[in-house]
């Protein structure tokens, strides 16, 4: 287990920071900022799915699966949310971060149900949001599901270079249903090369108020068969 320390944020929510790779889990510019940007307003408010299915790549702290949960309630859209971690957090770290305090205090029960449901099996949390956490090395995961949307959250190419390989892209492009949407916080050349070398459409769109110039998003544009 890597030791994490606690970072405050940009925009008052908190971080969490490994020495040993010398990277944080979000961006200090604004951990909430930056997640709903990349990954609510231009992932998920953008897929046409009635109820999308949505695979994430790091569950890490759970901010992007709370902010879903939310999105999910606000919207009525029923989501299913797969998401892979290899090394869970504690708790007692969990606890010492805002983000329910701070972004939607009515729901912090929910926030905290989040870390607490059992794995690699569906747990409905709320009444539009059911969540599966999956123990593994999303390297060597293979799956028959088909999903909507990607959240393609892993540690930056230069600190985690096995989690950013052509073959992956590949078979993120399979896993993703037609018309399906994949955004990530990276928006290097050689990502945005090899994202289109696995057949997706990729732009290159703003990046959060304060923090990346640019982000991408991906789809897969192929025709229904």
């Amino acid at each position: 287990m890597k030791e994490r320390t606690l970072e405050k944020t940009a925009d008052g929510s908190y971080t969490l920071f490994v020495p040993e790779m010398d990277e944080h889990y979000h961006s200090v510019k604004g951990a909430r900022t930056e997640s709903e940007h990349i990954f609510i307003n231009m992932g998920l408010k953008q897929s046409s799915a009635a109820a999308p299915h949505v695979l994430e790549i790091g569950f890490g702290t759970g901010l992007n699966a709370f902010l879903t949960l939310l999105e999910a309630e606000t919207s009525g859209r029923d989501i299913r949310f797969t998401t892979l971690e290899r090394y869970p957090l504690p708790e007692d770290l969990i606890r010492q971060m805002n983000y329910p305090e701070q972004i939607a205090p009515q729901r912090s029960e929910a926030f905290y149900s989040l870390h607490r449901a059992t794995w690699n099996v569906p747990v409905q949390i709320t009444p539009h949001f059911t969540l599966c956490k999956i123990e593994t090395d999303f390297t060597t995961w293979q799956t028959d599901e088909r999903f909507d949307v990607i959240y393609f959250d892993a540690f930056a190419p230069e600190k985690q270079p096995e989690m950013w390989s052509q073959s992956l892209f590949d078979h993120l492009y399979a896993l993703l249903r037609p018309a399906g949407i994949l955004t990530t916080y990276c928006a290097k050349g050689v990502i945005r090369r090899m994202l289109q070398s696995s057949g997706f459409h990729v732009e290159r769109l703003p990046g959060p108020p304060g923090g990346k110039r640019e982000i991408l998003r991906a789809s897969k544009v192929e025709p229904c068969p």
